[in-house]
């Protein structure tokens, strides 16, 4: 006897619902292997957004907020999306990505999957003989840089004591003629955002192709995509003969290099253009002995180059950088007018980095265009109210102090509590002694029982040895200064 019409209703329904919650929840796993495959950044700046519309006829329906994002995901990580909900969710062969015109709620999160009241447009990805799942573009193999800013270049570039070092180095780079011996390589430039490693790593990329030579800038994401989608068009070969026939390879944040494959491919080209004298630069955030998600080895050869911090940007550079941004925007808003007196002071009180400088300055400009108002101190106060970090004097530990003059002289922190008497560890040595002195409240006894249980007649002989010496030494009394503002930022 057949069911009732509304028991077969109820059946199709639990069918349907099923069949929901096993894509919602195949879905949550393909999320969860992107995040644990990509990282925590890469999937919140593109995949946490995706959400799953529907499965029907063997296709995962997914939707994305804007059409950039619909086409970097295409260009980029289909072909891994697809393989890995082809493997979650049952009978589904292939996705179709569309942009929503109202975002649902994200699958990702763990929610439930809403379904979207219209999708723009859907372009459907299907499996092909492939191991990859689909063809890859054929442009797959094309050695095509990140683009260069036209903008950066040595004659933008404004140098201080916390650059020029670096400047020095990315400039002797630039200048050498085909032949000349290559001293630097690698070069490394690390520092903390907005503070100009992307801008001279840039300069250098346009000078050396000024010069005639080939040259690469590429972005560490960048690298990762070329290089995985030559694996996928089986034209990885090709790519890598290209990456290796140029003069000049620059790598700008290095620290989003992810994947064990990825990385030891780069760590064979590395290889391949130090041996064949090819000059290579790299920014990362941090030195190459602390990015932790990089492989041992490649850390290793990165550091048998010549490794440099741009620092904090001093007082005097954040002056001279205001002034050319003030200019810039006189040249389009003639009536824009900054004081002296208001540069000096927005110098004192921005402290942050270049990108905030420049926010400053725009915001002077919005007053000014928008008020009519003079810009004066005054003004300024109440326009840069919350870029003005309010924090509390920051504490310093005596272990910070050895680890960061350590790290800097280029000894580990062991040779610094040791008994050591080389003058590559005595002077380290002796300078965070002299730090602890100044900047904790720490007892000269207590200072000697934390560096290796010296005698506090021991300190005092560094305290008073530094103290002369950066009376009269200029290079030891920059470097003290340095590390003094990286203990207090």
């Amino acid at each position: 006897m057949p069911p009732a019409p509304s028991a077969a209703r109820s059946n199709v329904l639990s069918v349907i619902e099923g069949a929901r919650n096993d894509a919602s929840s195949g879905w949550r796993r393909v999320a969860d292997r992107l995040r644990a495959e990509f990282g925590e950044d890469v999937f919140t700046s593109w995949f946490e957004r995706i959400a799953l519309e529907q499965v029907a006829n063997g296709v995962a329906h997914l939707s994305v907020p804007t059409r950039f994002l619909k086409s970097w995901i295409q260009s980029h990580y289909a072909d891994r999306i697809t393989a890995l909900v082809s493997e979650e969710c049952q009978d589904v062969r292939a996705i179709a990505i569309g942009v929503r015109v109202a975002a649902p709620k994200l699958a990702t999160n763990g929610g439930d999957v809403v379904v979207a009241p219209a999708i723009e447009h859907v372009e459907q990805r299907s499996p092909t003989a492939s191991p990859f799942l689909f063809p890859a573009r054929p442009d797959a193999a094309r050695l095509a840089g990140s683009p260069l800013d036209r903008r950066l270049t040595f004659d933008s570039f404004l140098v201080g004591r916390s650059n020029q070092l670096a400047f020095a180095a990315a400039r002797q780079i630039a200048d050498a003629k085909p032949g000349d011996p290559v001293t630097y390589n690698p070069l490394v430039v690390h520092s903390a955002v907005g503070l100009g490693k992307t801008h001279l790593l840039q300069a250098t990329a346009h000078a050396i192709e000024a010069s005639g030579r080939r040259v690469t800038y590429l972005t560490a994401e960048k690298f990762m995509f070329d290089f995985v989608a030559s694996l996928k068009a089986q034209t990885a070969l090709s790519f890598k003969e290209k990456l290796r026939a140029i003069d000049l390879l620059v790598i700008d944040d290095l620290q989003f290099l992810q994947g064990k494959t990825v990385q030891q491919e780069f760590g064979h080209t590395l290889n391949a253009l130090l041996d064949g004298r090819q000059q290579v630069i790299i920014a990362a955030d941090r030195p190459p002995s602390e990015l932790e998600g990089v492989d041992e080895r490649l850390r290793s050869r990165l550091a048998g180059g010549l490794t440099l911090e741009m620092g904090s940007i001093d007082e005097e550079l954040r002056a001279k950088i205001l002034a050319v941004r003030v200019a810039a925007a006189k040249a389009i808003h003639p009536k824009f007018d900054v004081p002296a007196e208001v540069i000096a002071y927005v110098a004192k009180i921005v402290t942050a980095n270049g990108r905030d400088l420049d926010g400053a300055v725009n915001r002077l400009l919005a007053h000014n265009t928008l008020t009519h108002a003079p810009i004066t101190i005054e003004m300024a106060e109440t326009a840069l109210r919350d870029l003005v970090r309010q924090v509390e004097p920051k504490r310093v530990k005596v272990e910070d102090i050895q680890r960061i003059v350590a790290r800097h002289y280029q000894v580990s922190r062991a040779d610094v509590l040791s008994s050591r008497r080389t003058q590559t560890v005595v002077r380290p040595r002796q300078v965070a002694m002299y730090l602890a002195k100044q900047l904790t409240l720490r007892s000269l006894p207590e200072i000697g029982r934390r560096f290796g249980g010296r005698d506090h007649t021991t300190v005092l002989h560094a305290v008073r040895k530094i103290d002369l010496l950066v009376k009269t030494d200029h290079g030891l009394a920059a470097e003290v200064d340095l590390l003094k503002r990286m203990l207090l930022e």
